[in-house]
């Protein structure tokens, strides 16, 4: 994402993977999900993209060179959404959460049928691991504002698409008072 908010040309000159502003700008949703998920007590895993090295490349690396020299710092999560103790990291290579690492067979093992997706990017890891989330029949929600992209117009599309086939999405907003209804419902 980059070290702080800016445009995304300047963010990209920065850092070649940078989303910038955009990016910056969910922040705040994400933050606001993650309180809810903990106050629930419901479980937080945080797929995240594994640096890279010369033994782990691939097509999307040749692709996307700029992956490759990402500095260390650059996985790095910004203050605001970092994982907690007790939450789960699943360190991947692909774009889905789901390719080559253990998520199906913990969230089987947990009895999870639903899942809140955000981060990065819209058109790419989001879009990734909500299509396999869907082929593996999880239920899956999208807020639309705790994603983003580079580009606003690929964020857009990509969200328009998924929400014709493959995820609910709506406003973080929207989604958090479902959540607290049912946290009430729990209480009660």
């Amino acid at each position: 994402m980059g070290d702080a908010p800016m445009p995304i040309q300047q963010a990209i000159d920065h850092m070649s993977t940078s989303c910038g502003e955009y990016g910056w700008r969910a922040v705040p949703h994400i933050a606001q999900l993650l309180k809810v998920f903990r106050d629930l007590r419901a479980p937080v895993l945080y797929p995240y993209v594994a640096p890279k090295g010369e033994h782990n490349r691939g097509q999307f690396e040749a692709k996307v060179p700029g992956v490759m020299d990402v500095p260390e710092r650059g996985y790095d999560f910004v203050a605001e959404v970092q994982p907690l103790p007790g939450d789960i990291k699943i360190p991947k290579f692909q774009a889905s959460a789901f390719h080559g690492t253990a998520l199906t067979s913990y969230l089987i093992a947990q009895d999870i049928d639903t899942l809140v997706v955000t981060g990065c990017t819209t058109s790419g890891c989001v879009r990734a691991t909500v299509v396999d989330a869907c082929a593996l029949n999880f239920k899956v929600v999208v807020p639309q504002d705790a994603v983003y992209d580079r580009s606003q117009t690929s964020h857009a599309v990509n969200l328009f698409d998924m929400a014709s086939k493959y995820a609910d999405v709506m406003p973080t907003e929207e989604l958090v008072q479902r959540l607290r209804a049912q946290l009430g419902s729990r209480q009660s």
